[in-house]
Formats: C-alpha cells, structure tokens, sequence
C-alpha cells in the first residue's frame, strides 16, 4: 500500500485530495487567527472555497499530472522517456495520465458525453416540471439551480472540451504528426475537466443548493448567493485553464509540426477550424476569467466590485461584468461552431465524392469570423442599461457577421450539388445540421435587430435560438463526427441501422421540442421561470413530452457505440475512400501514428481528379532530415 500511495495513480491522488482539504482548513485557521477572529476555526465558507481551489490542485498533483515538471524543477536527473506513459494497451490506461493524443481524444470525448447525459437527465426535470402550470416536483430555487447547472455542464463540459477530444484524436494524424507538440500539457489540459464538472454537479449539495445565476452568473446576484456560486466560479476556472492549454497546445502544433509538403493551404479544413478556434480561444477565454475573478474576490475577499450599495456611481460596475462576461462569451459561441464547420466540411466533401466548394475563401471566412466574433458582444445587452448610441454599431455587425457564415453555407450547398451523395449516419447528421443551423441563424439576424431583440428579450425565443445553434448546430455536429471517425478511434464499424434511427428520431424530436418555444417566446412567456400562465399550458405539455422522445433517442445513439464498440465488425483502414492523412494508416492507428513519414502532395479533396493523391508515405530506412523530394512507397491501405 505504501508503494501505491508513492506512485501517482488514484490512491495517491484520493489521498492528495485529502491533503489539499486539510491544507485549506488549516491555512484559512492560521490566516484568521492572524487576523484576530473570535471563531478562526469556525468559518465554513472559508475553508470550503479556499478548499475548492487547493483540492483539484492537489489530486492532479497525486495523479501524476506533475511528476515529471517536478522532478525538472528540483534539479534532480528526469527519467529517460520509456513512453511507459504513452497509448492505450488495456481500458485502464483510460483512466490514468496518458501523453497519447489519442488516449487524451477518447477520455475528452467519453467524459464530455457522460455530461452530456448528466445534463441531459436534468432537462429531463425541468421539462417535467414544466409539462403543466403550477409547482408539480421542485421549487423555484431549486429550479433556478437545475437550468443553471443543465446550461453550464453543456456549454462548458460538453460542446467546448468533446470538440476538444476529436481534435485531439484527429488533428496530428491529418497534418502527419507524431503527437501533440505538448504532450504532458495535453494530459493535464484533460485532468482538469473532470475536477470542473464534479465540482459543478456537486453544488446541489452546498448549503442552499447549487448555484442559481445561469451560466452568465451576472453580478451583484452572483455575488450574494449562497454557498454554491462558489462551485460554479472555481469551476469554470479550471475549465477555461484547461481550454487555454489545449488552444495553445493546438496553435504550436499545427503551426511546427505539420509533415513535409504539408503548406497551411493543403491543410484539411478540420484543421483550419481548429487553428481559428485556438486562436479565439487564447484571445478571449481570459476574460471570463477575469469576470469569475471579480466574483471570488468579491465574495471572499470583500472587494466590493460590484457593491452597488456604496454610492458613487456603482451601477457602471455591474455593467461591466456584462461587458467583460460577453467579450468572451460571444466569441465563445464560435468556439463551439467552428470545430464543426470543419467536421462538416469533411464529412460533405467525402460523402459527396466532390472537391470542396471555394476552399481558400472556406478557410478566409473562418479567420473572418474570429476577427468579426469580437465586434458583437453588447447585443446581448440591448436591454441592460448600457448606453443607447453603441447598438447601432453592434447591430450592424451583428449582421455583417453572418456573411462568413453564409459563405460556408453556400459553399457546403455548392458541393453537395451534382454530388455523388452516400446518405449514411454521418451525411445524414451533416445535411440535418445544415437544416436546423440555418433555422437557428435566421433568428440570429433577427435578434440583432434592436427593436426585436427587445421584444423578445429574456422570452423563449432565446431558448429557441441558443438551442438551435448548439443543439441543432453544434451537437448535429458532433454526432457527425464520432460516427464518421468511429471506425478509425475504435477499430470497429457501428450499426448503420441504429445510426439512422438515431438522427431521424434526433432531426424529429428535436424540431418539435424547441421550434415551438418561438412561438412562446413571441407571445410573451419569460424563460427562466418554473411556473407559468395558463395560456402557455397546451405548448408547454406537447414539448415536455416531445422532449422526453428526444431524451430517449440519446439512448439509442449511446447503446450502439457501447456495443458497436465491443463487437462491431471490424473497421477497414479507410472506409469512407477519404484522402486525408489519418485515413491512410490501420484503424485505430499506431501508437505513434505513422510507421512511415507522410509527405504531402496535393489537396485534400480533390475527389474525381484522375490520380489525385493527398499523401505518400516513404520507408523508415528512406527517411531523410531534411525536407524536400522524398522516395515513395505505396500508400497503405
């Protein structure tokens, strides 16, 4: 047992954990008797939220996420790399710190699900809940803390972070890397998640109940709940940390190792939508910190950033977190888009046998829309109370923004024209997305009309919209790309019958759950709200039941990949006939992805071009240093 808890592992980081609740009692004991209090010993609040922040610290330390950076730091000899730490040889190096970029994909992505089902199952109370008017299961404070938790467990645990998890599968074998250029930051960027949602998830159990804000967590309110705020504030933390990490992890690595021949205009365009969303993800994610920032030293440490009590013009103060909250958060919005603008143009150009549409101004529009993303912030707050000559500017971009959009748009269209169209699970997710995005934009542009914005403000319709663009968007998105990249992660073929009954029932249930919230939204029923007027009773009933199809739909998308999983038939290295790199080597691939150097020579999509070939692969006896002309051997298969 000694020897267990002296090697990083789950016994040492339990007892790590431990460690780091201790730290923070006695810290906050010693600080307080320092300051003189009459109860140094006593204060709950304290040690707990200084114990929120020292516990994760500690257990990623226990788990091993540090170990070698210490060793370094101390000055002692760091052990030569035996990759005894790298790639999957049993189910339970998923559960230890792996450098793998292909282990880190899975864990990002089965952690990212398994929140999605936890926040899932929380919308399933709500909408029973809301199946009828009148209090039927919880009250309004514990209803105000499912629809938060409901909302930031699925923007932050699992849009964000799964995106994260197929890129890290996906993005070195398409540039002919061996790895992340980072691979222990990489590790540590996944450890993080975990800790974000256990501590959000675990605030239902904080005295008062869990925090009550929504995922905006607007001060002063933010500010005077009850003990469970915390757990959110401390908890996106680590979420953003851990976003930070992988972006830069991502920009290094796509910009230093991508394979000879490989120029940033041969790259896929999943990895352009990538290198644009690390680059939004560094600019921007450091302002949420900085509003959860003025939150924590607001409540712990009295800072009075938001006191509107004190006079002298406080009320700018309140603004400002809106204003620093949605810098980043609109930006963020493109963060869980653009990741799947490049699974979509993957998907569309390989199941239509067709070059992709305008591929320089699909790469052009992303980088667009990172410029644009931060020009449109305060339409959020039309109605906040800001001052009234800036939504003029912020409606004009607002809409001009929607032009790379719809560049893509068009350009996805134009290639599925006069394709050679193969409507599997993955087509069929991909033309699904592009049905209910459209919708969810359209009502984009409508919300950046000032004078609809303010009618519907704080309605429904903004229920309706967000869903229709993460939901429709993002998530139809998501779908597409673990069932397009399955047979390569899992070695296996999932069940296309269930695939497709998976999105016909998804496309359905998901239309008839959140298109008539317009409709409630237009008439006037605020969101937010646990009890309504008798009016909105027959919609709300229709969704609510709707909605709980849709939720058992989930259940058939997860029963394929368990069992697809661990007997499907298995995978060919290249079932789709792609070109892209990760598709040229077995399923799944090596542990250090290539057992000869890739050398790109033509584009990605150049389907129906006689010959066209994307990369060649040379021996290892003929691998050179240097770059340039290399000797080819057959591409494998």
């Amino acid at each position: 047992m000694t020897a267990k808890l002296r090697a990083p592992g789950w016994y040492r980081a339990a007892l790590f954990l431990l460690l780091g609740v201790a730290f923070a009692y006695v810290l906050v004991g010693v600080v307080r008797t320092l300051m003189h209090e009459h109860t140094p010993w006593h204060d709950g609040q304290a040690i707990t939220t200084v114990s929120l922040i020292a516990a994760p610290l500690f257990f990623l330390v226990g788990i091993g996420c540090f170990d070698y950076w210490f060793a370094w730091a101390s000055g002692r000899p760091t052990r030569p790399e035996d990759h005894s730490s790298h790639g999957a040889h049993s189910w339970r190096d998923y559960f230890r710190v792996n450098t793998d970029h292909k282990v880190i994909g899975v864990q990002y992505i089965c952690t990212s699900v398994f929140f999605l089902f936890v926040g899932g199952l929380i919308a399933m109370l709500m909408r029973a809940e809301l199946a009828q008017p009148g209090m039927q299961f919880v009250d309004s404070s514990t209803f105000n803390g499912l629809f938060s938790v409901h909302a930031a467990l699925l923007i932050f645990l699992f849009v964000i972070p799964v995106f994260a998890g197929i890129a890290n599968y996906v993005i070195p074998l398409m540039i002919g890397a061996p790895d992340m250029a980072f691979p222990r930051l990489n590790a540590l960027s996944y450890w993080m998640l975990p800790l974000a949602g256990t501590m959000m998830v675990l605030s239902f159990l904080a005295p008062g109940g869990a925090f009550a804000t929504g995922w905006t967590a607007y001060a002063p309110l933010s500010t005077d709940m009850p003990l469970g705020q915390m757990f959110f504030t401390v908890g996106v933390q680590l979420a953003g940390a851990s976003s930070i990490a992988t972006a830069l992890n991502f920009l290094v690595t796509i910009i230093t190792m991508r394979a000879p021949g490989m120029s940033f205009f041969r790259m896929p365009l999943l990895v352009w939508a990538n290198f644009s969303t690390s680059l939004l993800v560094v600019i921007a994610t450091p302002f949420i910190a900085a509003s959860q920032f003025f939150v924590l030293l607001d409540r712990a440490l009295g800072f009075h950033f938001f006191d509107t009590g004190l006079g002298v013009g406080k009320d700018g103060y309140v603004l400002m977190y809106q204003h620093v909250f949605w810098f980043y958060s609109h930006p963020a919005v493109y963060i869980m888009m653009l990741p799947g603008f490049g699974i979509i143009s993957e998907i569309i150009s390989v199941k239509s046998r067709k070059p992709i549409f305008g591929y320089r101004m699909m790469a052009f529009s992303l980088l667009a829309i990172v410029v644009l993303g931060f020009t449109v912030w305060a339409h959020h707050m039309f109605v906040s109370g800001m001052q009234g000559w800036i939504r003029i500017p912020m409606m004009i971009t607002t809409a001009i923004i929607a032009v790379p959009t719809g560049i893509k748009i068009f350009s996805w269209l134009a290639t599925l024209w006069r394709g050679v169209l193969h409507l599997d699970t993955p087509m069929l997710f991909a033309l699904g997305f592009l049905t209910t995005f459209t919708l969810g934009g359209i009502s984009g542009v409508m919300l950046a009309m000032i004078p609809f914005d303010i009618h519907v403000s704080d309605t429904y319709f903004i229920v309706a919209h967000i869903h229709y663009v993460l939901f429709g968007g993002s998530l139809f998105t998501i779908f597409a790309g673990i069932y397009y990249w399955f047979p390569k992660i899992t070695g296996r073929m999932y069940d296309e019958r269930l695939g497709k009954i998976h999105f016909w029932c998804t496309f359905v249930f998901f239309n008839l759950t959140f298109g008539p919230m317009h409709v409630l939204g237009i008439e006037g029923m605020p969101r937010r709200v646990a009890d309504y007027a008798q009016q909105y009773a027959p919609l709300n009933l229709a969704i609510s039941i709707v909605s709980f199809l849709l939720g058992l739909s989930m259940l058939v998308f997860l029963y394929n990949m368990v069992v697809s999983w661990r007997g499907g038939p298995h995978a060919v290295a290249n079932p789709w006939r792609a070109l892209t790199l990760e598709w040229q080597v077995s399923s799944p691939p090596p542990i250090f992805n290539f057992d000869a150097v890739p050398t790109v020579v033509g584009g990605p999509y150049e389907y129906g071009v006689p010959g066209a070939v994307h990369g060649i692969f040379q021996s290892p006896a003929e691998a050179r240093p240097t770059a340039g002309t290399i000797a080819t051997s057959p591409t494998r298969e």
